[in-house]
């Protein structure tokens, strides 16, 4: 098999029982609100450096608050929920989260805020892992169209949250809209106990699908890689509506921006899929990392139209990207411990995205923000090659399926 030959895309089993459907139904809604949580962060950014007197990089850091503490916990979170059942998991993770938004929305200073934060990044660090693992259980050898399906739904969430958030804050204050997104993650929890199911599951038995046999090196690479592919989309996303205000966009144009960003990398996890069963994983890899590189090189010379008209493509080789990553976890998960894989893959793209910012923030203090937006450029090219050396360890996994 070539190494540039991409795996295929099991379709859900046909006679698919209700069982099934909800509980990927209670994955996909918990995952939309976790990822709608974490990317409207954004719209707040504007507002945060005004009133507290921030950096670049200190709101960076101020954010990195949530997004490290969710990256840093799930591989613990992992290990001690293993005997809970899904509908306890993912209850548990909502309401910790709704929880960090309500503590932001109660006057408490910056103080306040950055405890907030942490509590929320707490909760989200529950719903990665435990959702991703539901799926694959409940499906297990066919999991991998329901899994698209699960890292679709977090695309939703990114695409409603941020532009909901934005639209309202120029009508109220920024803690009562955290306060009313606290209330959607309560609404949220109802949903889910009706959902999820409250059985413990137990784990497929390892390899069972014939994924993941413990390639040395390949996993490891690929977590690399899928770290600096969200460290572009973050680094970005950072600079995102300022670059948008200073075209002369208002609160209401960041949050258009983002949606339509968030939007064109919700229909990027389809086209990028099958992006990758025509060209194979690492020739999609590489146009959808060489496209990010010139796309968001480009909206540093487009005004402010024409950089909307561009956000919607930029999104689909952003976003998409992680598709192809992440579907390709189970294929090089060491020893076929998928649970385990599902959480390093997402402690190294969490903790990537709450780091990398920092780092694309002190480069913009120190020099200015075009080069830090061309730092999260270089970033995506960085990718290319890194791909080619993964290509043979790629093949070899695929070969040991096929045999």
């Amino acid at each position: 098999m070539s190494p540039y030959a991409s795996t295929s895309l099991s379709p859900p089993a046909r006679g698919e029982t209700p069982s099934k459907t909800r509980s990927l139904l209670a994955a996909c809604v918990a995952h939309a609100l976790h990822d709608g949580y974490t990317d409207g962060l954004y719209a707040f950014l504007p507002i945060w450096q005004t009133q507290f007197g921030l950096s670049y990089a200190g709101l960076a850091a101020v954010r990195a608050l949530y997004y490290g503490t969710m990256g840093g916990l799930q591989i613990p979170a992992e290990r001690a929920l293993k005997g809970f059942s899904a509908r306890g998991a993912l209850l548990l993770a909502t309401l910790i989260a709704a929880a960090g938004y309500l503590t932001m929305a109660v006057p408490m200073g910056f103080a306040g805020l950055c405890v907030g934060l942490v509590v929320a990044g707490i909760g989200s660090s529950i719903q990665h892992p435990r959702g991703s693992l539901l799926v694959h259980e409940t499906y297990a050898g066919a999991s991998r169209r329901p899994l698209g399906i699960y890292n679709f739904s977090g695309d939703l969430g990114k695409a409603t949250l941020p532009a909901l958030a934005a639209v309202l804050l120029p009508i109220v204050a920024w803690r009562p809209v955290m306060g009313l997104m606290a209330v959607l993650g309560l609404l949220v929890s109802a949903l889910l106990f009706g959902l999820a199911p409250i059985a413990p599951t137990s784990p497929p038995a390892k390899s069972a699908d014939g994924r993941g046999q413990g390639r040395p090196g390949g996993f490891g690479l690929l977590t690399a890689i899928g770290g600096l592919d969200t460290a572009t989309r973050m680094g970005y996303l950072l600079f995102l509506p300022f670059l948008v205000h200073q075209r002369g966009g208002a609160s209401a144009s960041v949050g258009l921006a983002l949606a339509l960003l968030f939007i064109g990398g919700a229909f990027g996890k389809a086209t990028c899929n099958r992006l990758g069963e025509r060209l194979g994983v690492v020739r999609a890899v590489i146009v959808t990392e060489a496209a990010t590189a010139v796309l968001i090189a480009s909206t540093l010379l487009t005004p402010l139209v024409p950089t909307l008209v561009l956000l919607p493509v930029l999104g689909i080789v952003l976003n998409g990207t992680s598709s192809l990553l992440y579907g390709t976890v189970p294929d090089l998960a060491p020893a076929g411990d998928h649970g385990k894989a599902f959480a390093i893959f997402y402690t190294s793209v969490t903790g990537s995205g709450g780091l990398a910012p920092i780092v694309y923030g002190a480069i913009a203090d120190d020099s200015s923000q075009a080069t830090g937006i061309l730092a999260a450029a270089a970033t995506a090219a960085l990718i290319i090659p890194l791909m080619l050396v993964l290509s043979p360890r790629l093949a070899q996994a695929l070969r040991g399926q096929s045999t």
